[in-house]
């Protein structure tokens, strides 16, 4: 027993040799200060699924849950989600260079505290989508399945929840849970982007949102359908350009069918119709309608021998 348990020398090599690499990666990453700890992806995500059952608790809180119990069961669902929330969004301040401990201490626990307080608005929102969804949907026998088995809506919810976060500072617990959200739905939503009530991703498998693409009010959106940049601005050193807006612009009103490509920081005018699989890089005007050329079936008979 006392042999099996000892650690290979090729082994215990190899770990050194990571060791190394790893303390050299951490130096350049850290400039020689205390390697900090990283949130928690596993915690994030508990967070994540503990404040969707205190928005939903009837459908995402414990089974068999009653009535008269509901009340306590939010109210501690939210306190756990803030504390271990306020902990995860220090332990990602306390990765900036010019950290200082004490500050991300007092700004995590307001933050933390401020993304419940609009937990009403993401609520008041996100009803909005599920009857977007029901209303848009005609399979959708209930309001009920639709909040259950509907990807398109758990993506969304989750996106709105990561878009606050994201809003406040916390962009990599932001994106934990946007990509958290993608590996469960097939829905790809930079939690950067900003989305208006009354949202409705149909199928959805494929969709992708890109960080700066504004959406308005009663959009739907089909599967596979892009809202993408068309380049990548650098500066004079060759340096990808952060922050600027690179991504579509969608209006009120507007349906884009399957398979569209929209690229850019262009606008799609309220009311317009984006037919499936549609490569747009230039604005449209409110009303258009845009499609592919029909192509033409061309039948040949088929020679016996």
């Amino acid at each position: 027993m006392a042999n099996e348990s000892r650690i290979p020398m090729e082994i215990a090599a190899l770990a050194e040799r990571l060791r190394l690499i790893r303390t050299v990666s951490q130096q350049r990453r850290y400039h020689g200060r205390p390697t900090p700890h990283l949130p928690s992806k596993a915690v994030i995500i508990e967070v994540l699924n503990d404040v969707i059952g205190a928005l939903y608790p009837r459908h995402f809180g414990p089974p068999g849950l009653c009535p008269q119990d509901t009340d306590a069961h939010v109210a501690r669902s939210l306190t756990l989600a803030r504390q271990r929330l306020s902990r995860q969004i220090e332990l990602e301040l306390l990765l900036a260079d010019d950290a200082d401990a004490d500050a991300c201490q007092l700004y995590a626990e307001d933050a933390a505290g401020q993304f419940l307080a609009r937990l009403i608005r993401v609520r008041d929102l996100h009803d909005t989508d599920i009857a977007a969804a029901y209303a848009g949907d005609p399979s959708a026998k209930s309001l009920d399945e639709i909040v259950f088995c509907f990807p398109g809506v758990a993506a969304i919810l989750r996106h709105r929840l990561a878009h606050e976060l994201y809003g406040l500072g916390a962009t990599m617990i932001a994106r934990i849970m946007a990509e958290y959200s993608h590996s469960l739905t097939g829905i790809d939503i930079n939690p950067g982007a900003r989305i208006g009530p009354a949202f409705f991703v149909d199928h959805g498998t494929g969709v992708v949102i890109g960080e700066t693409a504004v959406i308005g009010r009663n959009v739907r959106l089909y599967q596979h359908v892009t809202l993408g940049a068309k380049r990548f601005e650098e500066d004079d050193e060759g340096n990808l350009v952060k922050g600027q807006p690179r991504h579509p612009v969608i209006e009120d009103d507007v349906v884009i069918y399957a398979g569209a490509t929209i690229l850019g920081r262009i606008t799609i005018g309220r009311g317009s119709v984006i037919g499936g699989g549609v490569w747009l890089t230039r604005s449209l005007p409110a009303g258009s309608a845009v499609t592919q050329a029909t192509p033409e079936l061309a039948v040949a008979p088929v020679r016996a021998g």
